[in-house]
């Protein structure tokens, strides 16, 4: 006889699911029947961290929806944006699966792209050093105090393209407790707000601690250019910075910081180079390209960074947002002991040029492009992909 799998109890159906470890395969459980549907939440409380989806540029042909790439399923997700579906907004971090979102305008939105709920930090106009806003100054709408007090001008393309560099989150803003932090590229410093805040705070102590920002073990964790670190306590009524200078004065272009997943603290140290590609010799097309990478961990008794020369089954992600690692085994078609890399370098116009991302090998160095992403370096581009959690809540 056939099984009606229908009938399956519903306590049979709530334990099955709860053994479910990745969202998509989640939602196709769900989507079996009437009955298993009704059976178990339509959020998953239980899941563990997902593995991140590429958000692709914006197709011009599709104005209502973005494209993320799934690696481990080697697809394609389709979801409709309308907050992020538009050349004129500019995604300046991901963070616990909420996209950080600009515009010409001082909003700062939080974004869930799978949820589409959406949360609003206070706006770039309620940082200390924007001293006034008006949108009739057209091509001058903010005032702004430099660190000499001189005041000078920014539009709101100016803003919004160049002002912030990174958000982080200490949590998902569905948290009553999450705090922001803002990595500013102007005088490079750091900003944060609470939750119910309605303006940014200066953290002060911590200035050109600005390459990345990390939330681990309930502190923020900042790194300059050279390796060293600014620990950060923004739980109080003030914040109070630490500094950790290790001996070792680290040589490369970009650095981030990742949370092995182990509980410790890892340091990557991005190399990159400039490229010339001159398909038309009367306009050469300048732009930099990632030519390796080198990984440390933080050997606390010291302090001191020590050379990691194996990630294992590690695989960390890093680029424009909070930077992650997982393990390659728990995910089909993944490659441990490799940085999977995507376009954040200071230097990128938004104009042409090939987008600078793919799987960098430790093993022995090599990088190769990305399954989702053919290399183009004569279309015309937009904003750059960017690494997204999928989250559910």
């Amino acid at each position: 006889m056939a099984v009606d799998w229908t009938q399956l109890p519903r306590e049979l159906v709530e334990s099955i699911a709860d053994k479910l470890t990745i969202y998509a395969d989640y939602l196709q459980f769900r989507a079996v029947c009437h009955s298993w549907r009704s059976s178990v939440p339509n959020t998953p409380r239980h899941l563990p961290p997902q593995l991140p989806w590429l958000m692709l540029p914006l197709v011009q042909s599709n104005r209502s929806h973005r494209a993320f790439f799934d690696l481990s399923a080697r697809k394609l997700h389709h979801l409709q944006l309308l907050e992020a579906t538009s050349h004129r907004k500019r995604s300046c971090g991901s963070s616990h699966g909420w996209l950080v979102i600009l515009d010409e305008s001082p909003a700062v939105l939080l974004l869930n792209p799978l949820t589409r709920a959406r949360f609003h930090l206070p706006p770039l106009s309620a940082f200390p050093n924007i001293v006034s806003f008006n949108y009739s100054e057209v091509g001058m709408e903010y005032a702004l105090r430099a660190v000499s007090g001189e005041i000078y001008r920014r539009s709101l393309r100016e803003m919004r393209d160049t002002f912030i560099k990174k958000v982080v989150l200490s949590s998902a803003p569905l948290n009553n407790n999450f705090i922001a932090l803002a990595i500013l590229n102007y005088y490079h410093l750091l900003a944060y707000c609470k939750n119910g805040d309605r303006s940014w705070s200066f953290i002060h102590g911590a200035n050109f601690f600005c390459e990345d920002v990390i939330y681990y073990n309930d502190l923020f964790y900042a790194v300059d250019k050279n390796g060293a670190i600014a620990v950060c306590d923004v739980n109080g009524a003030s914040p109070r910075v630490s500094v950790i200078r290790p001996p070792l004065q680290l040589d490369g272009d970009m650095q981030y910081l990742v949370n092995s997943g182990d509980d410790e603290l890892l340091l990557v140290t991005r190399y990159v180079d400039l490229q010339y590609d001159d398909i038309d010799p009367y306009a050469p097309i300048v732009f930099y390209k990632t030519m390796r990478f080198e990984v440390f961990k933080m050997n606390w008794s010291e302090p001191l960074w020590e050379r990691v020369t194996s990630l294992g089954d590690r695989m960390l992600f890093i680029g424009e947002s909070t930077s992650m690692s997982f393990l390659a085994s728990n995910f089909r078609g993944c490659l441990g002991n490799c940085i999977y890399f995507t376009d954040d370098c200071e230097f990128y116009d938004g104009s042409f040029g090939d987008y600078d991302l793919g799987i960098f090998k430790l093993w022995d160095g090599s990088i190769e492009p990305l399954p989702c992403y053919p290399r183009n370096p004569h279309s015309q581009t937009h904003w750059p992909p960017i690494w997204v959690t999928p989250n559910p809540c």
